[in-house]
């Protein structure tokens, strides 16, 4: 069993910056993802972290503004986002214990319950 918590979500002017984090506990040694849902949209993929944070990826949407980094010391995945855009406005949700694809959200066995990021125009 994962037990995943986000927090750190809130709202920001366009431009502005917010970090997120995801405690994780239980099976902690794993790989982590972030997705993101906006009202009306499906869940989409962020960004990916190998367990052992030599490996990440990112969607295309958010390539150079925002990075996923953890610290497996403390269990806590993070997601630095900066240059936010309005478009960024979403539920962000952490997801671990991959089993195919990293960037599909069906293959991850846990989530977390998501927190709001709100970013103003």
């Amino acid at each position: 069993q994962v037990q995943l918590v986000e927090s750190g979500g809130g709202l920001v002017q366009a431009g502005g910056s917010l970090r997120l984090s995801c405690a994780a506990s239980g099976r902690t040694f794993n790989d982590m993802a972030w997705f993101r849902q906006a009202p009306g949209n499906d869940r989409e993929f962020v960004a990916h972290i190998t367990y052992n944070g030599l490996t990440t990826n990112y969607a295309d949407s958010v390539k150079g503004r925002f990075t996923i980094s953890r610290d497996n010391a403390k269990n806590t995945v993070y997601l630095q986002m900066n240059s936010l855009k309005p478009e960024d406005t979403a539920i962000y949700y952490c997801a671990s214990v991959r089993r195919g694809s990293y960037s599909s959200m069906k293959e991850y066995a846990y989530w977390g319950q998501g927190t709001q990021v709100t970013v103003s125009s």
